[in-house]
């Protein structure tokens, strides 16, 4: 078999492997978090949240909101050597991150198996 014969076959498969694979993949919500921080923030973003009257006194004070807090969920960097510590049937992670006027702010939240409980707020 010559070499364009064998280039016709390959590139035929190909494209019937691509045409299958992205109709198999098509509308399908997928991501990959491989890196520890990565897989720490999904976690925390996909469970229900609850704040501690410390953290809502905080959020009343102005300086930080919600949309703060989701953002440093999302974008922030979970301080390891500070996190992973069990409390009670949950563990406390740190996580760092910047508030709206870009000033750096710390949560400190507890990650229960069900829900995330935010347990202070701090600024740097």
């Amino acid at each position: 078999m010559k070499f364009y014969q064998r280039f016709a076959y390959y590139s035929l498969g190909m494209i019937i492997g691509l045409v299958f694979l992205i109709m198999f993949l098509n509308g399908k919500e997928m991501s990959c978090s491989y890196f520890p921080n990565a897989r720490v923030l999904k976690d925390l973003r996909t469970k229900p949240f609850h704040y501690s009257d410390e953290a809502t006194a905080k959020l009343n004070q102005k300086w930080v909101d919600t949309s703060d807090i989701r953002k440093t969920l999302t974008y922030g960097d979970v301080i390891f050597n500070k996190s992973n510590i069990p409390t009670g049937s949950g563990k406390l992670y740190v996580i760092e991150g910047r508030n709206a006027k870009n000033e750096p702010i710390t949560l400190e939240v507890i990650n229960y198996s069900d829900k995330v409980f935010l347990k202070d707020i701090k600024k740097e």
